[in-house]
């Protein structure tokens, strides 16, 4: 194991810069899936491949001389009406049945959106390059790319804008009212139909905008998916439904804890750590619940 990170505080600044930076995108992707796990009550297990398949998007405006910043206007539109599809062609059959059959259909999902990215873009590692430099601070001994500074202020100002629609917008009433109890919400004459729609839809533009972000930021590659799922899956358990400030403090969380992994124990480790993250989660969970019942009887 390498300790250098806790014997040179600079390596420790830059772990946390990095992983706040990081972490503001996580907390983007959770707060789609928050959103509709809290309206729909379905875990998507294909939010990563709506996220990769948005960053196609917008690598494929750079192939074509388009800037790939640009990506984060186009792709949302685009993946806004992919969510639209995906919710008439399957989600819209599930959403009223067990949570473990949502699961199976999601998995079915993110498998087929596998392969078809494979079968259409190929399976190399491919990146939008921004060219957009880097940042030094502290004497130069911490260096941050300019493209992660940007998409955390991208990522802030859509998850403000859309705090912002979800208050003032009839739709965005709408979409509180169903997940605070969707039965009622029909018989007051809300169209919960419509609001499942436009839950997976602003779910899947979520994935566009981050996902056209990672392509500026990071790698792409058709088979990257489930670790993003993972990740927003964690924040979604650690932060709580309908809690927003929660899922970015849980999601900046996560970024730091990889960062520190990935100096500690080696980027082939980095992934590794977050699933093991999960496990450790999910047991004190399960340990948690068990004391709460044992404390109710």
């Amino acid at each position: 194991m390498d300790f250098m990170v806790f014997q040179y505080p600079m390596i420790s600044v830059q772990a946390c810069l990095d992983g706040i930076l990081l972490g503001i995108l996580f907390a983007l992707i959770a707060y789609g899936m928050a959103l509709q796990w809290g309206v729909m009550n379905i875990i998507n297990i294909a939010q990563g491949d709506l996220v990769i398949l948005g960053g196609y998007i917008a690598y494929f405006m750079y192939l074509y001389g388009i800037h790939p910043a640009w990506g984060v206007i186009v792709s949302p539109i685009i993946m806004f009406f992919v969510g639209i599809a995906i919710y008439k062609l399957v989600i819209n059959k599930v959403v009223d049945r067990d949570l473990f059959i949502s699961i199976l259909a999601t998995f079915g999902i993110s498998i087929l959106f596998m392969q078809l990215m494979n079968f259409a873009f190929g399976a190399d590692v491919v990146l939008a390059n921004s060219d957009y430099g880097t940042t030094m601070l502290f004497n130069n001994n911490v260096v941050l790319p300019n493209s992660k500074i940007f998409s955390a202020f991208i990522s802030i100002l859509f998850a403000i804008c859309l705090v912002i629609y979800m208050k003032k917008s009839k739709l965005g009433r709408a979409i509180r009212a169903t997940a605070q109890n969707a039965r009622a919400a029909k018989i007051l004459g809300v169209d919960t139909e419509k609001v499942y729609a436009a839950t997976f839809g602003i779910n899947a533009a979520l994935c566009g905008v981050a996902g056209a972000l990672i392509s500026i930021t990071f790698t792409i590659h058709p088979y990257m998916g489930l670790p993003y799922t993972i990740r927003s899956f964690m924040i979604v358990i650690v932060a709580g439904l309908g809690n927003l400030p929660g899922v970015a403090m849980s999601g900046m969380g996560l970024g730091v804890f990889e960062e520190f992994a990935d100096y500690i124990l080696g980027t082939e480790f980095r992934i590794g750590s977050v699933f093991l993250l999960l496990v450790l989660i999910l047991v004190y969970r399960r340990f948690k619940l068990s004391r709460k019942r044992e404390y109710l009887k």
